[in-house]
């Protein structure tokens, strides 16, 4: 078995299309490890605000597999890709890491760069991960985050 990190967002009815995701995610992989529920504004372009976590999970689908189950259960709940990278989503289902693998063919590169580049991704990471080094860098999550500049990426925790 091997570990997954997921990052999870969405700024369309998110309550609803985030807890549809983590639902789907479970009866397919199992028990998650899941982070606070951040809220934070759209980064690179205008739209309403996003919920974004990072789960964890073990599973036996190997790293591409897993990415195309991902791909495969965004379509299924509604994901609409015909507005490019940087636009509004019912869900976004990224895989960030795979035990300490490190991959770029065919599109999917390991471990995701956006780890380092939002503070979305790094700071729920770092709350399930914290200890855990970055496969390429050799820092801790929990390092990697003390160090980060969140003055142009804010965050909120959300009650859910």
């Amino acid at each position: 078995m091997s570990k997954a990190y997921v990052s999870v967002g969405s700024n369309i009815d998110r309550e609803k299309n985030v807890d549809a995701a983590l639902e789907r995610m479970k009866s397919e992989f199992g028990e998650l490890e899941c982070s606070r529920t951040w809220e934070t504004a759209a980064v690179g372009f205008e739209g309403d605000a996003f919920y974004n976590l990072v789960v964890a999970f073990e599973t036996s689908l190997p790293a591409r597999e897993l990415a195309q189950a991902l791909h495969r259960m965004e379509d299924e709940l509604g994901r609409d890709r015909s507005g490019g990278k940087f636009s509004s989503r019912s869900i976004d289902l990224d895989l960030l890491l795979y035990d300490d693998l490190v991959l770029d063919e065919d599109g999917l590169v390991l471990p995701r760069p956006e780890i380092l580049e939002y503070a979305f991704v790094l700071h729920p990471l770092a709350e399930i991960a914290g200890e855990m080094k970055h496969p390429v860098n050799g820092f801790t999550f929990a390092m990697l985050w003390d160090n980060f500049d969140l003055t142009s990426q804010p965050m909120w925790p959300v009650d859910r």
